[in-house]
């Protein structure tokens, strides 16, 4: 009875405040998945589509328009209506290397598009094809070093965060491997299983399972913890690497067009939180070597917005260049 009583009470509260009502989502919604299908982006769009439809009472469809390392599909969203109706679910530290890595965009990633929400953190795998003679880091630096330049490390595009976190991982070991850039982390993974690349480092979700099957070898992950999946791989925590690549990894999010107004994206962040909250869905993203990881607007704002000033530093200490 008390509960009944509080929700009669609530109600004249919530009729005379229509500014608090749910906005209305009049079409189908697009998730634009700015890599080929198969990586990361790819798989938490299509897990979480089905519930974003009922959540949004309208379709909610994935596209993947890949290129340029993942900017095609990004511009497309900056450049779409400023009404919640286009999303972008992306690796957001593409868009924070961006502004240092291109001569000219034809977008600002921290003002043509608008944060809704993290959504998960996945730890880079370090892999290796099965035939390189290293099963953990030590052993792989010792044996890069035995072949200068003999290694090819397959990356996601040049100036890919898993490119940047390579270079880095490399001059701090004092290695020297070359690096060979593909359309996506689906592709890389596919050319170290296949030995055209000897390692990788990839976002957890799309790698681990190729690492359980033994189609790839786990050298180490980024992160602090190990991999529940990958329990005899250690962390580069545990190893005691830099910050920075301790931090490395697959930091997805999903991002409006920049000017949809401010009730529209909490409206898009209630509903995403909502369904990332499903146990199921939670629970799935962990079994796939990630963990949900949801920030509101502002702070995933200022999140981006210091990954870019971070990861500039990286790609101009390096001369990293790529024509836009």
């Amino acid at each position: 009875m008390i509960r009944r009583r509080t929700v009669l009470a609530a109600a004249p509260a919530l009729l005379a405040a229509p500014a608090l009502a749910q906005p209305a989502f009049t079409r189908a919604l697009r998730i634009v998945v700015p890599f080929a299908p198969g990586g990361s982006s790819d798989i938490l769009a299509r897990l979480m589509a089905p519930k974003l439809t009922e959540a949004l009472g309208q379709t909610v469809v994935v596209e993947n328009r890949a290129g340029a390392n993942g900017h095609i599909g990004a511009e497309a969203v900056a450049r779409a209506q400023k009404d919640g109706h286009t999303l972008l679910i992306t690796d957001v530290s593409s868009l924070a290397i961006a502004p240092s890595l291109l001569k000219t965009m034809s977008y600002d990633p921290l003002k043509d598009l608008a944060p809704v929400t993290m959504v998960a953190f996945a730890p880079y795998i370090f892999g290796a094809h099965p035939s390189v003679a290293a099963t953990d880091v030590p052993s792989f630096v010792a044996h890069a070093k035995a072949n200068p330049g003999k290694l090819n490390l397959a990356h996601s595009g040049i100036g890919a965060a898993n490119h940047l976190t390579g270079i880095v991982l490399a001059k701090h070991f004092g290695f020297v491997w070359e690096y060979v850039p593909y359309r996506g982390g689906a592709a890389a993974i596919q050319a170290v299983v296949q030995n055209d690349c000897q390692a990788l480092l990839n976002g957890a979700t799309a790698t681990q399972p190729f690492v359980v099957s033994g189609q790839l070898r786990g050298i180490a992950v980024s992160g602090e913890e190990r991999l529940a999946a990958l329990p005899e791989t250690r962390s580069f925590g545990e190893l005691g690497l830099p910050k920075l690549l301790v931090e490395s990894g697959t930091w997805q999010g999903i991002l409006a067009t920049g000017g949809t107004p401010a009730p529209v994206v909490a409206a898009l962040h209630r509903a995403i939180t909502g369904v990332l909250a499903d146990p199921a869905i939670a629970e799935r993203i962990i079994q796939i070597g990630g963990a949900v990881r949801t920030m509101e607007p502002p702070a995933f704002g200022t999140w981006l917005a210091a990954s870019t000033r971070d990861w500039g530093a990286v790609v101009r200490e390096n001369n990293v260049t790529i024509e836009s």
